[in-house]
């Protein structure tokens, strides 16, 4: 154990500065004493701070100086009048202490001895001679110094009284030295020598073994009587403690022989700190015990918290289910349990809220808004399972954080994208090594409570493999009905999810399995309008990249004429996360002249977008692409948001055989074939010779062969094509349509129509043709969405052609597919037996 009395073997170190023991520790008279502690002490002092020590006036000790202000200080001081000032520091490890980090109370210090060490460090020995409080901090450099004002130590005791004090407090520290195996005999001798009460009080007091902070407080206080009963508690506390080691070491020194050694030392070292309550492992149980306690947990799980800790408790912590156990108990006691956050029920403050963040998006706000009219009124709800479906860049992410604004509830977000392993969901068994609590409970310890919005991304791009299925992990947490008691494989415990507002983000519905995709309320986030894009621009974006580039918004002016330009000629998509990178990259062309030395502001016209990001990469080619017969524009959806598709059909000479090329999916083949067909069956209205389906063989073709289509949606497009190119009359160069066909002639409805409808706008389009039942869609689109979009609706497909085509053909069908008799001869002679009116998809 080490021994109260420390500095005595650092004077052991420094036998070639001392004659002997007594001459390291002065045991000057009262007098002498009186004349030391009472001296005049200096306005100003040079103050040197101490780690882990407190001087005492009279005491001598040897101090190891180290730091370049302390080395600076000692060499000054050395050279003068060897008078210093020294002060305790609050925290040990503090390297660069301030003055708030220093005890007002410190101790004029004398230098007796200055010793240079090999390390470049120095060693001084130092003599306290009176107590002082620190006024005011002057300098902190080279070192610090300070305005000080005496501090004197009082003696409130005498005669009897005071006699008696000192006796006790001599027999109480010869006892320690006594029973102390490490301190030396002399220095029992040397104690009962001092005949100075406040000195021998002093030299005690500096090497008591207790912490800095308490030594201090010795040294604070004034009156002697108060000074000597704290030294008497420190005192007896460890006379205690050594009776009691004593008796320990005697008591297993009886009940063990030589060949036990090893684990004699483990006992005794226990049984030493049991009694001293510093037992590490049972003071940590009783800390994790106190914390169960404090905490509000559900009886099943403060069950288990009392069943793990007593298993904890009788573990030696050297067994490696130690930490097991000791893991697991923290994460129950870490998670929130039955602890909410208080919601904002302002209706109004969270529709301002979602206004301020997100322009447009109607439809989710008010979503948003009835779920908290809802929790107002009812007071109590299960959080519902929303899942805002739409192209990137259109603001799913970032209206999850609005919405956790809006309602004042912690948000978190993780990442379902790639994820294989369904112990990522419901978390690993204890028995694996590294185990852990899977996602949703790791969220919740992050979040605090138990009621925050929790964001699941990405959604739709969850992977299964031999690792298990997280998507069918994941019904149980996406249920309302059943995530109140959510079970996760590690703390085998059940955890109400119900309060928690689930939000999740799909690029596309497709890859949702049907019983996850039935669990949610799926929300559409479409893209946005020009008009959107601009307002968002010009709210959002623009004050981002002004400030993400070092820019003050008095030094760039971007019009909104400009802005217009940069979203319909140099991108191409539903969200806004391109045009936010592209006016980064003017707020970065701005910043670069603005660094060399060019004066601001800076006003970026549509005539000068060309030298920050280029030429245009987008242009209008509708017209130009439909300027010939067998070219209609068709509407698309794609997880990034609608788009037109060209559907080009052309003829050539053979024998009725159908080509179709474009990496066309199932779908869009049978649209083909049905186009046919119904051409066919009608060819006598449309004025088509039979020629044409007989000796001529019809390719069909969609641009962007490198990317797979298929859809439902193309069927009225291919049947446009088809007869444009039979009849030879061209399709409106202004007009797009959408939908699927029959061999009955009728238009079924399809799905994506305000992706289609915004695809349409930014073509330039000018009218679209929609399936009758898509009308409740359109209702659906804001006016200022639609603006000049003419709409029109078809049920049938008679009415088609003459809304489509031109009136005028520009050759007439019968002199176009008109062939001679001789290649009708050698068409048949080629056929054979084989009917020619049988035609063949060829697939290219």
């Amino acid at each position: 154990m080490k021994n109260i009395f420390n500095n005595v073997a650092d004077f052991e170190d420094l036998e070639d500065q001392f004659d002997d023991f007594e001459q390291a520790i002065p045991l000057m008279s009262e007098e002498e004493e009186k004349e030391l502690t009472q001296s005049e002490i200096p306005d100003e002092l040079p103050i040197l701070p101490l780690k882990n020590t407190v001087l005492f006036p009279g005491v001598v000790v040897p101090i190891t100086v180290g730091r370049d202000r302390s080395l600076k200080l000692v060499k000054d001081a050395y050279e003068s009048d060897k008078t210093i000032g020294v002060v305790s520091q609050r925290k040990e490890e503090d390297e660069d202490p301030d003055g708030e980090d220093l005890y007002e109370i410190g101790t004029v210090a004398q230098i007796l001895k200055l010793i240079k060490m090999p390390d470049g460090s120095k060693s001084i020995v130092i003599q306290g001679k009176t107590t002082f409080k620190v006024d005011e901090f002057l300098q902190k450099d080279p070192y610090f110094k300070a305005s000080v004002d005496p501090f004197r130590q009082q003696m409130d005791l005498e005669g009897v009284e005071l006699d008696a004090s000192i006796r006790s407090v001599k027999e109480t520290a010869s006892k320690i030295v006594n029973l102390s195996p490490n301190i030396p005999s002399e220095a029992s001798v040397a104690i009962n020598n001092i005949s100075s009460p406040t000195f021998l009080l002093n030299f005690i007091s500096s090497n008591l073994n207790v912490s800095t902070a308490e030594k201090q407080e010795v040294l604070e206080t004034q009156q002697f009587s108060d000074r000597i009963e704290l030294v008497m508690e420190y005192l007896n506390k460890e006379l205690q403690v050594l009776n009691l080691s004593e008796e320990i070491r005697t008591k297993v020194k009886s009940d063990i022989d030589e060949q036990q050694r090893d684990f004699y030392l483990r006992q005794q070292m226990k049984a030493i700190q049991e009694a001293l309550g510093e037992d590490g492992q049972h003071q940590e149980v009783e800390k994790l015990r106190k914390q169960a306690k404090e905490k509000e947990l559900p009886e099943e799980a403060q069950e288990t918290v009392e069943k793990e800790l007593t298993r904890l408790d009788r573990t030696p912590n050297s067994s490696p289910n130690y930490g097991v156990i000791h893991n697991y108990i923290e994460w129950i006691l870490d998670l929130p349990w039955e602890k909410y956050s208080d919601d904002n029920l302002d209706l109004d403050n969270a529709q301002e809220v979602l206004d301020d963040d997100h322009y447009g998006l109607d439809k989710v706000k008010k979503r948003i808004i009835e779920y908290l009219a809802v929790l107002k009124l009812k007071d109590d709800m299960k959080a519902p399972i929303l899942c805002f479906y739409g192209p990137p860049g259109v603001g799913k992410t970032s209206l999850g954080k609005s919405i956790a604004r809006a309602l004042n509830r912690k948000f978190e977000r993780f990442s379902l994208g790639g994820i294989h392993d369904e112990a990522e969901i419901r978390g690993h068994r204890r028995t694996y090594i590294g185990a852990l609590p899977g996602r949703i409970i790791r969220a919740m310890k992050k979040a605090e409570t138990s009621n925050p919005v929790m964001m699941l991304d990405e959604i739709d791009k969850v992977g299964s493999d031999y690792r298990g299925d997280p998507t069918s992990a994941l019904l149980e947490v996406l249920d309302p009905e059943q995530n109140d008691s959510f079970a996760d494989n590690y703390l085998e415990l059940d955890y109400d999810l119900s309060k928690v507002l689930f939000i999740a983000t799909a690029n596309s519905l497709d890859t949702i399995p049907a019983p996850l995709r039935d669990r949610m309320e799926i929300i559409n986030i479409s893209g946005y309008t020009l008009q959107e894009k601009t307002e968002i621009a010009k709210e959002h974006l623009m004050p981002k990249q002004i400030k993400e580039n070092g820019l003050k918004e008095e030094q760039i002016d971007i019009t909104e004429e400009t802005i217009k330009k940069i979203i319909e000629e140099h991108t191409r998509e539903s969200g806004v996360r391109s045009l936010e990178r592209k006016i980064g990259s003017v707020c970065r062309g701005v910043a670069a002249k603005i660094a060399t030395g060019e004066e601001g502001p800076h006003k970026v016209t549509p005539e000068e977008l060309d030298d920050y990001l280029g030429k245009r990469k987008y242009f209008n080619e509708v017209a130009e692409r439909t300027k010939v017969p067998g070219v209609a524009t068709g509407l698309a959806w794609t997880p990034y948001g609608g788009d037109i598709l060209f559907i080009e059909a052309s003829v050539s000479k053979g024998s009725g055989k159908l080509h179709i090329t474009g990496q066309l999916g199932d779908v869009m083949k049978e649209s083909a074939m049905l186009a046919m067909s119904y051409l066919k069956a009608n060819s006598e209205e449309l004025n088509i010779p039979d020629e044409a389906f007989k000796y001529w063989d019809l390719h069909i073709h969609v641009p962007k062969g490198a990317v797979p289509k298929d859809g439902p949606s193309a069927g009225v497009s291919i049947f446009s094509a088809v007869a444009s190119i039979f009849t030879q009359r061209k399709v409106k160069g202004t007009l797009a349509m959408t939908g699927e066909i029959t061999l009955r002639g009728l238009v079924l409805p399809v799905g994506g129509i305000k992706e289609k409808v915004l695809a349409a706008k930014r073509a330039g389009i000018q009218k679209v043709l929609l399936p009758q039942k898509n009308e409740k869609d359109v209702a659906e689109i804001e006016e200022d969405v639609l603006g000049d979009l003419e709409v029109q609706y078809l049920e049938r497909m008679d009415p088609l052609l003459d809304i489509v085509l031109e009136e005028e053909t520009v050759v007439e069908p019968a002199e176009r597919f008109k062939v001679s008799d001789t290649y009708k001869s050698q068409s048949k002679k080629g056929a054979k037996s084989k009917d020619a009116s049988q035609e063949t998809i060829v697939m290219d």
